[in-house]
């Protein structure tokens, strides 16, 4: 991983403008070919990215990353404060805490429990972001993505929809559609999930575990 932090301003163009005003921010480029540009603030969430696949140009000067859709992200270097290079390694992966395990591995056994028409295609769908906790299909042969969570909360709908727009590149499953899966879910993600298209369904999980119909709340 590089990390570069420098004085900068930031343009982003391609479904709508954005511009930032010159500040000392950090850059994060990955391996994978993603780039970030972070401020000291706003938590894990960058104030501009570009997914890949993406063309990274860095004339020193000047970063621009574009992508094959037209979308441009173009870094103007105005004084760098720091420029290293990190080798991370291979990453194991992120582990469930046992709740969110037992809860996907129970519901890949019983997917019916949150629709009647869901069918699993696959547990733990492999993408080049991290696996799909549970890959469905509905009566209508649309693909659904299931994302299992011990809370229902913002990132973990972000997480779905970077799923999502993963797999809608894909012409075997798009378009798809998602559904956050948690005991409980908060009020802010049930909304910006909502404004999003994606369902929101809370389930019992000591009834799931032993009673024959698991209790639920769609959203």
């Amino acid at each position: 991983m590089r990390l570069l932090v420098a004085t900068c301003a930031v343009e982003y163009q391609g479904r709508l403008g954005a511009r930032l005003a010159p500040a000392t921010r950090l850059i994060l480029f990955k391996a994978d070919g993603s780039i970030a540009v972070h401020s000291d603030s706003k938590a894990y969430k960058p104030l501009n990215w570009m997914n890949p696949p993406c063309v990274i140009e860095d004339t020193g000067d000047e970063i621009v990353a574009r992508t094959p859709k037209g979308e441009t992200l173009r870094i103007e270097l105005h004084d760098v404060v720091l420029d290293t290079t990190v080798p991370l390694g291979d990453d194991p992966g992120l582990e469930k805490d046992g709740v969110e395990a037992e809860l996907q591995q129970l519901l890949a056994a019983r997917v019916q429990a949150l629709r009647e028409d869901l069918t699993l295609v696959r547990r733990e769908y492999p993408t080049d972001i991290g696996p799909v906790d549970l890959l469905c299909c509905d009566g209508e042969g649309r693909t659904v993505v299931v994302e299992v969570k011990r809370v229902g909360e913002i990132a973990g709908v972000e997480q779905l929809l970077r799923y999502q727009e993963r797999l809608d590149r894909d012409p075997r499953f798009a378009p798809t559609t998602g559904m956050l899966v948690a005991p409980v879910i908060k009020p802010q993600a049930r909304v910006f999930a909502q404004s999003r298209g994606v369902t929101c369904v809370e389930i019992d999980l000591d009834a799931l575990r032993g009673g024959p119909d698991p209790a639920l709340t769609l959203f």
